[in-house]
C-alpha cells in the first residue's frame, strides 16, 4: 500500500466561524483584496461581516466584486491588477467555486510577472499571497482544494491549474452563508459536491484515505437526497451539504476528477448549463460505463445512498434534475474531441477512449443504444 496524503488548508467549520475566529485575519498582513462576486457576498452576510472585522482591526482593504461566473482569463487578470495597486498582503475570497477559483488565479499572478495562459505551467517563481477561503456555496469545496478553474475561450472549455502552494491557507465554512442560496442553486451545487466524492472514489489516483472520505461524502448526501428532492432545505441539511462539499474538495485534491467534469465542462461552456447540473446529467451512464472494472466500487456508492441499482439512481438524479438537453452528432463531436484533450479528467478508472465519450453522451442526449 503506497500513497501520499496532504491537506493543505486549516478549516474551521460551524455556525460563526468567521466571527468567533476574527483574531486570524490580522495575522496576514495590513492590506487585504476581498474577492468576491457581485451577489452572494452581499447576501450571504459573509461580506459586511469580514468589511466589518477589517474596520475594527484596522486592515486596509479593497473589494474586487467583478468575478464573473467561471471566470476567464481576462477576468482574474483584472482581479490582480487590484491587488497589486493596493500592494495586498492577503486575499480573501467569499463566494461560490468562481469567486473562490478567482482568488487562487488571482494570488498567484499578484506575485509572478506572467501573462494568465502561463498560469496552467502551475510552476511559479514566487509564492502566492496567502488565500483565506470563505464559501457561500455547497458544491465546489475549492475552499479546501488547490484547483483554480477558468474559462479557457481559446480551446472552448474550462481548464484547472494549482499545486501545493495555491490551497488556501484558513477556509471559514459556516452554513448559514449557505441559506442566501436560492433552491435551485442548492440542489446543482449538492450534486456538484455529490460528483466531486462519486468521481474521486472511481479515479485512479484514489487513495485508501480518500475512499474513506469520499464514502463518507456519499453516504450523508444519501441522507440529504429526499429534501433536495423535495426542495425543503433545512439549516442542518445545508450544514450537512457543506460538509459534504468540504469531503468532495479533500477528495479530490488528491484524486483530481474525471470524465464526468470533462464531459460537464463542454454543456456548461456552450449550453450555460450549471457545472453540478452538467455533471449530474452524465452520472447515470457514468456508472453504467464504469461498472464493469468497477462493479464493488460501484456497488458500494448505491449502497452508501440505500439505492439498489443503477437504474433506481438515475431516476433520482432524474427527479433532481430533470434532463431537457439535446445535442446534435455535431455537437458530440466537438465535446469528445474536446474532453479528449482534458488530460486531467481522464484518469478514470476505466481506459478512456473517444468513442466512449462518445456513446455516453449519446445515451445521455440523444437516447440511443450504442455498443461499447
Amino acid at each position: 500500500m503506497d500513497f501520499k496524503f496532504k491537506i493543505g488548508t486549516k478549516v474551521y467549520f460551524g455556525k460563526n466561524a468567521v466571527l468567533d475566529n476574527r483574531e486570524i485575519f490580522k495575522t496576514y498582513g495590513n492590506k487585504a483584496l476581498i474577492v468576491t462576486g457581485s451577489k452572494s457576498g452581499k447576501m450571504s452576510g459573509a461580506l459586511k461581516h469580514v468589511t466589518n472585522i477589517f474596520e475594527e482591526f484596522g486592515i486596509q482593504f479593497d473589494i474586487f466584486d467583478r468575478v464573473e461566473n467561471n471566470p476567464t482569463l481576462n477576468n482574474v487578470k483584472e482581479g490582480s491588477e487590484a491587488a497589486i495597486k493596493l500592494n495586498a498582503d492577503f486575499i480573501v475570497g467569499i463566494g461560490g467555486g468562481s469567486p473562490l477559483d478567482a482568488s487562487k488565479a488571482i494570488a498567484v499572478l499578484a506575485q509572478n510577472e506572467i501573462e494568465p495562459i502561463n498560469l496552467f505551467e502551475n510552476t511559479f517563481s514566487n509564492k502566492p499571497l496567502p488565500i483565506i477561503a470563505i464559501p457561500t456555496t455547497a458544491g465546489t469545496g475549492s475552499e479546501v482544494t488547490p484547483y483554480s478553474i477558468l474559462t479557457r475561450d481559446d480551446i472552448r472549455t474550462k481548464m484547472s491549474f494549482g499545486n501545493e502552494d495555491t490551497f488556501p491557507v484558513i477556509a471559514f465554512a459556516d452554513p448559514s452563508y449557505t441559506e442566501s442560496m436560492n433552491l435551485e442553486t442548492t440542489v446543482d451545487t449538492a450534486l456538484d459536491a455529490f460528483s466531486h466524492a462519486m468521481e474521486g472514489y472511481l479515479s485512479k489516483r484514489s487513495t485508501p484515505v480518500s475512499d474513506i472520505l469520499a464514502i463518507e461524502a456519499i453516504r450523508i448526501f444519501g441522507n440529504c437526497i429526499n429534501s433536495l428532492i423535495s426542495r425543503n432545505i433545512s439549516y442542518d441539511i445545508r450544514e450537512k451539504l457543506l460538509y459534504v462539499s468540504m469531503l468532495g474538495g479533500m477528495v479530490i485534491s488528491h484524486t483530481g476528477t474525471t470524465i464526468i467534469h470533462g464531459l460537464g465542462y463542454s454543456l456548461t461552456y456552450f449550453k450555460k448549463i450549471p457545472h453540478g447540473r452538467a455533471n449530474a446529467l452524465i452520472m447515470e451512464e457514468y456508472l453504467k460505463y464504469n461498472y464493469e472494472v468497477a462493479e464493488e466500487k460501484i456497488n458500494n456508492i448505491l449502497s452508501a445512498i440505500s439505492i439498489s441499482s443503477i437504474i433506481e439512481f438515475g431516476e433520482i438524479i432524474n427527479r433532481l434534475v430533470p434532463n431537457k438537453v439535446v445535442l446534435s452528432d455535431e455537437e458530440i463531436e466537438i465535446y469528445t474531441s474536446i474532453t479528449m484533450k482534458q488530460k486531467s479528467t481522464l484518469y478514470n478508472v476505466r481506459q478512456v477512449e473517444k468513442n466512449h465519450l462518445s456513446n455516453i453522451l449519446k445515451k445521455c442526449f440523444l437516447g440511443g443504444i450504442q455498443n461499447d
